[in-house]
């Protein structure tokens, strides 16, 4: 149920249906009232609830030794010549609540007490039997089946002890099974039990999904079970389609009923007899009442049009009939379901259409298209730019090294033509032999 999800601790509580806000079981009562503090312990409710099976069965039990249980703790309780081993589901007033809604005696002689808190071989023995229960339905069906009885099997419940067994079955006629427990009380070595549940009952303890998307009704909250109609079904205007009405236990669905108060309130103030209008046209036939748009839909019969009426027009047509005058035109209100509402809205940012972002795409696009030509273009030029260059590289370079020597080996004309360039400078030579350099000044 809840063990993968829940929100007491991180991925759940993985405890197998003892989760302490409930969700992990069935057929839970929150209990509202726990941390409230005990005003008079004489006057609190000596009983608790216990529950077996992941909630699928719940009993209730007298605590003897006013000894404090909490929600969830695994106790041992009197069984049937031995103990069982259950979970704690409910105690404190509310238990006097459900024992009321029950009727139940909260003072009752026959109401069985709780043992004590169960112990480490108290829950390993538990454990041991409740691991057969699978094996010991797959057994029990093949037994039933080859006494050829018409009943289904759902559930297999073995006592902590090991020494009761309870055959959970459903079927639609009596079933004479008293070869059957002879066959199981040899297989299995238990006493056997068994115990006819309905359908609904049936489907209850084997859980699902419904079409809803939720779980079971029936297998959460639901108890009390009451019996579903067609008519219901009309009331709500639905279909009478057979496989979408039905639930999972194969009979009408008990949400059919949730709603048929409501529908029926506004039902009311449709007008009654109103199933036929005589008109010029012909005898028009009332097919639907729309209760959300109070409109009455009629066809005349021999033609394939709708006509959908106010309770208003619908009410003066019956009068004029009444006088034994036929209407001519039925006057139908006119409706638009093509027509869609545009929703005003005042954006701040600017108004943004699909038709100016695809405008700018397609510029986007073009405007990339373009650059990839130019590109493409350039590549080849540049591509026969480079040989070019190449070949003119050492073309240039050889008249470099041609001159260079020549300007350290000038020709004779050249020196004959150059002017002196050292004609006007004295030697340096004999500036230093002249002018001696002058030390201490």
């Amino acid at each position: 149920m809840g063990c993968g999800s829940c929100g007491t601790k991180p991925g759940g509580c993985k405890s197998n249906g003892s989760c302490n806000t409930g969700s992990c079981n069935r057929m839970n009562v929150h209990d509202w009232l726990w941390n409230l503090p005990i005003s008079d312990v004489d006057s609190a409710c000596k009983v608790v609830e216990v529950s077996f099976n992941q909630g699928s069965r719940k009993d209730y039990y007298r605590n003897a030794s006013l000894q404090y249980f909490e929600k969830g703790d695994m106790v041992t309780v009197e069984g049937t010549n031995g103990f069982d081993v259950g979970e704690v589901s409910l105690t404190g007033e509310l238990v006097r609540l459900q024992l009321k809604k029950k009727n139940i005696s909260e003072f009752g002689i026959d109401m069985k007490k709780i043992l004590r808190l169960s112990n480490e071989k108290d829950l390993e023995l538990f454990e041991k039997n409740k691991a057969r229960e699978r094996d010991a339905l797959t057994t029990s069906r093949v037994i039933a089946k080859r006494l050829n009885l018409d009943m289904k099997l759902i559930e297999v419940e073995i006592q902590a002890d090991g020494k009761k067994a309870t055959f959970y079955y459903t079927a639609d006629d009596r079933v004479d099974f008293r070869e059957l427990i002879r066959q199981y009380a040899g297989e299995f070595k238990l006493k056997i039990e068994m115990r006819q549940v309905g359908i609904r009952q049936g489907a209850a303890k084997v859980g699902g999904i419904g079409s809803c998307g939720r779980e079971l009704c029936c297998a959460t909250w639901l108890t009390d079970f009451k019996s579903v109609t067609t008519t219901a079904a009309r009331y709500q205007n639905l279909s009478i389609n057979q496989t979408k009405l039905s639930g999972q236990c194969g009979r009408l669905k008990c949400c059919l009923n949730y709603e048929l108060d409501t529908y029926l309130d506004a039902l009311q103030g449709f007008p009654d007899n109103a199933d036929t209008l005589e008109t010029a046209k012909g005898l028009a036939v009332l097919i639907k009442k729309d209760i959300f748009k109070n409109l009455m839909w009629y066809i005349i019969q021999g033609g394939a049009k709708h006509y959908p009426l106010t309770i208003r027009r619908v009410k003066e047509i019956k009068q004029q009939n009444a006088r034994g005058i036929k209407v001519d035109d039925l006057q139908p209100v006119e409706l638009n379901p093509n027509k869609e509402t545009e929703h005003s809205f005042v954006e701040l940012v600017g108004h943004l259409t699909l038709g100016n972002l695809e405008k700018t795409t397609q510029r986007n696009r073009e405007k990339q298209r373009q650059e990839k030509k130019k590109e493409i273009v350039k590549r080849p030029q540049q591509q026969q730019n480079i040989p070019q260059q190449n070949q003119n590289r050492p073309k240039q370079q050889a008249p470099q090294q041609q001159q260079r020597p020549q300007q350290q080996k000038p020709a004779p004309n050249q020196q004959q033509n150059r002017p002196p360039q050292n004609q006007n400078k004295p030697p340096q030579q004999s500036d230093n032999k002249n002018n001696p350099p002058q030390k201490g000044r």
